[in-house]
């Protein structure tokens, strides 16, 4: 049984919410496990860029950002756009290079009014969303009509492979492909790898939906 079929799902409460915030602030010391910038090669990035399009004079928004190593791309790429980044932990956020918008919240509460981004992703941040319903539908419903989003994350038939706080979770290929068409128009998903040149393994799977 996978956790979308076990209810309720669990529920982001203060303290734990605390919790991860305090534990992402700790990992903001861990450079070698949480860079704040990542190879431009590595195929998470390719597949992004190659899904968004032409971001010039477009915004998109980094869920779950940490220190901002695909924004930071992105903006390097595209510098007219309008680049934003939220993370749960403020002191990942101080890594974020200053031209890139940031805000501190959850995944469930996502700070911007409807419609407001061209384009939206999230990768390898939903498995700690905790209320992974609730954070997927606020990532729809701040994109615009026809904008695209990316979540790339770890198939739950590979769960207990890595080490993982009790409150992560990893996802089914079907049953996020199922919450992205209640608010998407297309949606598709794909298993990846770190390198487009090295067969998928089966542990990464990246979601690509328009609305």
């Amino acid at each position: 049984m996978n956790w979308f079929q076990k209810k309720p799902e669990p529920l982001l409460t203060p303290k734990l919410e605390n919790e991860i915030r305090a534990s992402f602030d700790k990992f903001s010391e861990d450079e070698e496990h949480f860079p704040a910038t990542i190879d431009p090669r590595i195929y998470h990035v390719k597949l992004i860029l190659d899904w968004f399009g032409d971001l010039a004079g477009k915004s998109a928004l980094d869920v779950g950002c940490g220190k901002g190593r695909f924004a930071r791309i992105l903006k390097e790429r595209y510098p007219s756009a309008d680049i934003h980044g939220l993370d749960i932990s403020p002191e990942m956020l101080k890594c974020v290079p200053e031209d890139i918008q940031t805000e501190t919240a959850p995944m469930t509460a996502l700070p911007y009014p409807e419609q407001r981004f061209d384009c939206v992703y999230a990768t390898e941040s939903l498995e700690h969303a905790v209320e992974i319903r609730r954070a997927v539908s606020e990532m729809c419903r701040v994109l615009k009509p026809g904008g695209k989003l990316v979540i790339i994350d770890k198939n739950v038939e590979h769960f207990g492979k890595l080490k993982t706080p009790e409150w992560e979770r990893w996802f089914g290929r079907k049953e996020l492909e199922q919450l992205l068409r209640r608010d998407c128009a297309h949606v598709e998903s794909h298993f990846i790898s770190y390198w487009e040149d090295v067969p998928p393994d089966g542990m990464f799977l990246a979601w690509l939906a328009r609305k």
